[in-house]
């Protein structure tokens, strides 16, 4: 029998603190039964997100400076990891799934969820491939990269009790949008980066956008070798946005001063 799944798209441009915090209000939503397994699949803003790793990295500050230098805002994401890159040529999922033992699974579902966006773009012709590509950002077992060269889509997760967190972003065009600022961030952060790791779905495939990709991605779930999914659409309640509202805080990055102006003031 097919488990129904609940679509959601909606995307708040401009507030990409309270983007997470949607996320993380939909989690407590499944976690507490007041929904079911719930499929956010949306594009996002440009926003470099960092994780709480990061955080703790002595060159936060200036990686934080440094996005947004680059154009960019920050954001404190919801999910493990490290430092990366969302906009408005991506797509950005978080998939939130009721558990009883929320632990025990974490392998199974970074398994479901990269097997999922690797069949749905090896259904548009990209030689995609679940592996870490050496040298790629926020790297992860359950990346899906093309050819076994360049990363398209990074994953993590995030448990609480009753329920997960499976979110990540996929990267569909404008892979040097991804790289600039990664570049200067991931040297602040004292990470290993290669450049050359990142790419785009276009690349592998020319004139393949958002919308197609998309389409593909729910294609996959409803039409699988066991058609494990049935889709519905869903809304986002007041009470959700509510409870997002009151956590966009603990996910917004502070004003940070240049690095001159601090030195100034410490003198």
């Amino acid at each position: 029998m097919a488990t129904r799944l609940t679509l959601l798209d909606a995307s708040f441009p401009g507030r990409p603190a309270f983007d997470t915090a949607v996320s993380r209000a939909v989690l407590r939503d499944v976690a507490h039964g007041k929904r079911g397994e719930t499929l956010r699949l949306y594009v996002p803003d440009d926003v470099l997100a960092f994780s709480t790793t990061d955080l703790r990295r002595p060159g936060f500050s200036d990686a934080v400076r440094a996005a947004r230098s680059a154009g960019f805002d920050a954001a404190l994401r919801l999910a493990g990891g490290s430092a990366a890159v969302f906009t408005r040529q991506t797509l950005a999922f978080a998939w939130c799934t009721p558990e009883r033992e929320p632990r025990a699974g974490i392998h199974a579902r970074f398994e479901k969820v990269a097997g999922w966006i690797a069949r749905a773009l090896g259904s548009l012709g990209v030689d995609a491939r679940v592996g870490e590509v050496p040298g790629a950002y926020c790297p992860g077992d359950y990346s899906v990269n093309a050819r076994g060269a360049v990363k398209l889509m990074g994953v993590g997760q995030r448990i609480v009790q009753g329920a997960a967190h499976t979110g990540g972003v996929l990267v569909v065009a404008g892979a040097d949008r991804i790289r600039e600022p990664l570049v200067p961030v991931y040297d602040a952060l004292d990470y290993d980066y290669d450049p050359t790791t990142t790419g785009a779905v276009e690349d592998e495939v020319a004139g393949v956008g958002v919308a197609e990709v998309r389409a593909a991605l729910l294609a996959a779930l409803a039409e699988g070798a066991s058609a494990d999914y049935e889709l519905e659409d869903g809304v986002l309640t007041p009470d959700t946005l509510e409870q997002a509202a009151r956590y966009e805080t603990s996910h917004t990055l502070p004003e940070i001063p240049p690095a001159d102006a601090k030195g100034a003031d410490a003198g």
